[in-house]
């Protein structure tokens, strides 16, 4: 590695610490990214994971955020190679008797979906969705008085609720109760946990307003496209160089994670003072991801077919069945019918399978570092929906929680969200702070998923964590 002297230095090229690295080459900052990984991209990563030619994302595979974040929004990502694909409909929920329950696009015609409780599902989204670009930007950041109070209050009020209590409370009917069910359990928390409503929400939310889309290609599209941006800024990228002492890093006025706090606590502890050290390793993790993918042989042949018409399928049956899978997985135990989240990309971007082949994704919640293989369980449900699906798969690639630690170590223990997100965590990530991006280390910042607002690829914690910078450097050239 290079002895310059840089006015940064970002360790980790997920889509924070690129976002992060975009920001302040933007703002005239020189800047180097260093990339453990001989690729970048993080949890936005590709391969052939099956067979060749079938193309496969490592870990996120759908990317609703991605679409609907502001900073993303700003970029000119599309002249940098990346297009977004749109499924005709986002989301199915398939149940065992009757059709799907369906996310479509234009909120009117999601209420039809959903019968007698069509007028509840208008006003509980309508307002919501109308005003969309306000609420992700005031949303996707740290907590601050929002711009546009009275759609943040709207959300507010719904969002503290958990997950099963906003489905209880607005719907009757078994089809948008499960819809809301499959939404808040991309949480991670017990569906009777709050606030599981504001994950449910704002995925809802995204569905209508911007769509769940995938990069065409694959998720290593987004990745390469902020890469080759920020290279046209003038920054720069070392790959295949896993840090393991800050000492190994050039000189820069500004150094920052995109890590997460065990990790930082591994890398920089010397350095941090006590307390604070104390604070990150009180940081909780939360349940792993127990991922599967398959190069099919055909289209999966679901029970509903409506199913054909989605990007992601979220298996599980109803509210009641997803709230128990999820129960029992925060209680150290492993669902014998797990909630499963399901993406058939090669049925929209045909670029992802050789011709009358396809690829699917699907993963489980399991314990934090779980050993327990999954596959069957995970494929059973699958069968469940989808009578002959078995019968389709040419060739399967596992990633056990301890696999993707080992993809991306982000991932402790095969927590792919950057840690708990339950009400304390939400808002104190990953500690209680005015400034979350700053250590009390001067010129150290984190930029990781651990930090508001979370999980998700939206690059918007490592905007905020170069605005944190920004503010100081450029309080000390005055």
């Amino acid at each position: 590695m290079n002895t310059r002297t840089y006015d940064a230095v970002v360790v980790g090229s997920g889509p924070n610490g690129l976002g992060a690295a975009i920001a302040l080459a933007r703002a005239g900052l020189s800047v180097l990214v260093v990339e453990g990984a001989k690729t970048v991209g993080g949890g936005a990563r590709s391969s052939e994971l099956t067979l060749p030619g079938f193309v496969h994302d490592v870990c996120s595979a759908v990317h609703p955020l991605g679409v609907g974040s502001p900073f993303f929004g700003s970029l000119p990502l599309e002249d940098h190679g990346l297009a977004w694909v749109h499924p005709p409909v986002p989301l199915a929920h398939p149940l065992d008797d009757g059709p799907a329950a369906l996310l479509k696009r234009p909120v009117q015609e999601a209420a039809k979906e959903f019968g007698p409780d069509a007028a509840a599902y208008r006003q509980l989204f309508g307002p919501l969705v109308a005003d969309a670009a306000n609420l992700f930007a005031d949303l996707l950041g740290p907590v601050r008085l929002p711009k546009h109070l009275s759609t943040a209050v709207r959300f507010g009020w719904q969002a503290l609720r958990s997950g099963r209590g906003l489905a209880e409370a607005h719907f009757r009917g078994k089809p948008a109760r499960a819809l809301i069910a499959g939404l808040a359990a991309h949480a991670v928390l017990p569906l009777e946990q709050r606030p599981g409503a504001a994950i449910a929400l704002m995925l809802g939310i995204a569905g209508h307003a911007v769509g769940w889309p995938m990069p065409q290609g694959g998720a290593q599209k987004i990745a390469d496209a902020l890469t080759s941006y920020f290279r046209s800024l003038g920054g720069e990228v070392v790959t295949g160089q896993p840090v393991k002492s800050l000492k190994e890093l050039p000189p820069s006025r500004a150094l920052l994670l995109d890590l997460t706090p065990r990790q930082v606590i591994a890398l920089a502890g010397e350095s941090l003072p006590a307390s604070y050290r104390s604070r990150l390793a009180r940081y909780r993790y939360g349940p792993a991801a127990f991922k599967l993918d398959w190069a099919l042989s055909g289209p999966i042949p679901w029970r509903a077919p409506e199913c054909a018409q989605a990007g992601t399928v979220h298996l599980g049956g109803t509210l009641e069945e997803i709230a128990a899978s999820e129960r029992q997985v925060w209680e150290g135990a492993h669902p014998e019918n797990p909630f499963v989240l399901l993406s058939q990309p090669s049925l929209f971007d045909p670029s992802r399978a050789p011709q009358g082949h396809h690829t699917a994704w699907a993963y489980c919640h399991v314990p934090n570092g779980s050993t327990f293989d999954m596959a069957a369980r995970i494929e059973a449900q699958v069968e469940r929906f989808a009578p002959g699906f078995r019968d389709l798969i040419m060739a399967r690639h596992v990633l056990s929680p301890a696999d993707l630690e080992l993809h991306n170590p982000n991932y402790i223990g095969g927590d792919i969200n950057g840690g708990v997100a339950d009400l304390w965590q939400l808002f104190a990530r990953p500690v209680a702070s005015l400034d979350p991006y700053k250590t009390p280390v001067p010129g150290l910042y984190l930029c990781s998923s651990s930090t508001p607002p979370g999980a998700g690829v939206h690059g918007m914690c490592g905007y905020f964590a170069a605005q944190s910078v920004l503010r100081v450097l450029k309080g000390r050239r005055k």
